[in-house]
This record gives structure tokens, sequence and C-alpha cells, in this order.
């Protein structure tokens, strides 16, 4: 049973937002002035998505191929339709949980007239912005580490528009279970969810098979994982250059087909200190 909910005011104006495992950090502008009453209505938003998981998982845990065509909720179609755009056969809609969910909470938030909007939910970070409004977001290139080695700056294309992006990050010692050797693969996309699902893969096709990589069934490592019979990495060790590149070039690979499809709009790998990117970061990171 979920533990129980808590919502922590913060300096700033930002809320905190937890819920057994979920841990959602909530910010919200009008211009410059923080908003931090409409941050709580938010919190009250994402509790009720969690709810909705909750009463969707049994169809949510399964690989997105056998998962009902249209499940009842917007919530979960959204996660549904995030892993069927990615591909990647190894993936169920859990995969965009947490993404999907800072979406929703973002989105809420969005449409109240706010100008500026941050959620970041464990690391899956939705954004939404009013032109001129931009966000800088640090990269982390081990995600086991928090030290930032980057900064990607997100803004609306022209002074017109509004803007939607969505970044997220996956890997080996992240939260979720990684069938790659990438430290970190960090993907951004118009929504959470889709950069939620793409980050997944991403870093799943990194995978190389080399002396120091070892791999055990997703269900000996958690009994309680959404993707059993699939081979995970537990440990990654001694690789040489070759498998290093090799393996950013696999993920890269298929971030540079799913942008070109339209479905993220860059994605940073990181496989034991080399790192390698797709345009997007080459021009929007420092």
């Amino acid at each position: 049973m979920l533990a129980n909910r808590r919502v922590h005011r913060l300096k700033g104006g930002a809320v905190m937002a937890e819920w057994g495992p979920m841990r959602l950090l909530i910010s919200s502008f009008l211009g410059k002035v923080p908003q931090q009453e409409m941050n709580l209505l938010a919190a009250e938003e994402a509790f009720k998505f969690l709810e909705v998981v909750a009463r969707l998982k049994e169809a949510l845990r399964k690989p997105w191929k056998d998962a009902p065509r249209l499940l009842q909720e917007p919530l979960g179609n959204k996660m549904l339709e995030s892993v069927r755009s990615v591909g990647d056969s190894a993936l169920t809609p859990m995969a965009a949980v947490a993404g999907t969910i800072a979406d929703g909470v973002a989105d809420f938030l969005f449409s109240k007239g706010l100008t500026k909007v941050i959620v970041n939910n464990g690391g899956d970070i939705a954004v939404r912005l009013m032109a001129p409004d931009s966000v800088r977001v640090g990269l982390r290139e081990n995600v086991e580490s928090e030290a930032f080695n980057k900064v990607v700056s997100l803004t609306p294309s022209n002074e017109s528009e509004n803007a939607s992006f969505g970044i997220a990050t996956s890997g080996l010692g992240g939260r979720s279970l990684t069938c790659g050797i990438a430290s970190a693969a960090t993907v951004v996309a118009k929504t959470a969810s889709l950069a939620d699902a793409a980050a997944t893969a991403v870093a799943n096709a990194s995978f190389v098979e080399a002396p120091g990589v070892i791999r055990r069934p997703a269900e000996t490592v958690d009994p309680q994982t959404d993707i059993p019979g699939i081979s995970v990495t537990v440990q990654v060790e001694r690789l040489d250059l070759k498998t290093r590149i090799e393996g950013i070039s696999r993920s890269l690979s298929l971030a540079e087909k799913l942008v070109k499809n339209g479905k993220i709009l860059g994605a940073m790998v990181t496989v034991d200190g080399e790192c390698g990117m797709t345009s997007f970061f080459e021009n929007h990171s420092s």
C-alpha cells in the first residue's frame, strides 16, 4: 500500500509532493513571481494521476504490444502511445510513467495561465514556457553522480510561440533497470512522456557484449519488475575504448532515427566517460 501523502512548501515558492514511489518537485511562475498556491493545487493533481496509474497497473505492466489498444484513462493512453512511438519491444507503458505524470502536472499549471512551469519527477522533467521565458537544465554524464557536467538551454523557437519540452535520463544505476551499458542517456522531446520512454530505449540500445558486462534476468534483480524474462545489465567494468564508442554509436543510431521520425529532439549518451550527442545537444548545451 502506498505511504502517506506529503506536501512540503519550499523556499522560493516551489512545492515537493511525495507519495509512495513519487517524489515531485513543482515550480511555476507568473512572470518572475513564484506561484506556490498554484503549486499546492498541482500537487493534488499529481496524487490523482498516481491513483490512475495504480488502477491501471495490470495493463500498464504488460509489454506495449500486448497492452490493450485503447485504455479507458487518457493518462494510461499517453503512456502506451509514448512507448509505442519509441518501438522498443522491451518496454511496457510503465517506461513512461514518471514523465507522463510530470506532463500532466505541468499541463494543469500551464492551462491556468502561468508563464513558466518546471515539474521534476525524480529526474524526468516537464517544462512549459511562454515566450520569451527560457530554462537551463543541468545534465549528468553518470546517473549515479550528483554533479552536472553540461547544461542544455530550452527556449521557445520564436517570440510568438509557447513551448513544451520534456527531458529524461536513463542508464546504469538509475531508478529503472537498463539493458545497456550507458552511464547516462539523456533525451529531449516535446513531452516528458516521450522523453522518458525514449531515454529508456536509447540507453537499452547501448548494449555491447564484452567481458566486463554482466547481465541477469530482470526478475532476479527486482522480483517486482515489469520486464520479467528480459536480461538487464547489473555490472560494467574495464570497458575498452572500442566498446565504449560502439555503445554510444548504437544508442545514437536509434536516437537519430527517433529525431528523423519527429519523436524526439535529440539525445546525449555517455559510456564510461566517453560522450556523444546529436545536433540538438551540440547546438543547445554548454
